[in-house]
């Protein structure tokens, strides 16, 4: 039983060290929000392109305490708040991501942390492996993040 709390217990602290550095962009109003996707875009774009090879690894198996990651703009519905969140992707089948948010929400309300969701492979913006040390592969949207 206590190695069981154990496994559990580091499972949990590596989940929690796996979050990725940069910072959710969170902010009011229109103009933001667009001049936050202008500042984007070539990042985003950048992950698109690389995003089939960080797929293959993924569904060929990563090794383990790795964990893939994605990136997607969520909002609530009547296009109000939106906010941008790691999904922990637990499978890729049929061009659908499945997975759970790994962000606490501040502006989008109809959506929570470990909320488990699923959404077409076309919506994902950027990806993310990352390593048991904390490393990263790919995140390439974080560059902006970490300016903000």
């Amino acid at each position: 039983m206590k190695f069981t709390v154990l496994i559990f217990a580091v499972a949990i602290a590596a989940a929690t060290a796996q979050q990725p550095p940069d910072k959710p962009a969170v902010g009011a109003g229109k103009a933001y929000q667009d001049a936050l996707m202008k500042a984007e875009k070539p990042y985003i774009e950048k992950g698109r392109a690389t995003y089939p090879a960080a797929k293959k690894r993924f569904v060929a198996g990563l090794p383990r305490g790795y964990a893939f990651q994605v990136r997607k703009r969520l909002s609530d519905p009547g296009g109000g708040a939106v906010e941008e969140v790691f999904v922990h992707v637990d499978a890729i089948k049929d061009g659908v991501v499945h997975g759970h948010i790994l962000n606490k929400l501040d502006a989008v309300r109809s959506f929570h942390q470990g909320q488990r969701i699923s959404f077409p492979e076309s919506e994902v913006l950027d990806w993310t492996i990352v390593h048991p040390d904390g490393r990263e592969d790919g995140n390439y949207v974080g560059e902006v993040h970490r300016h903000i």
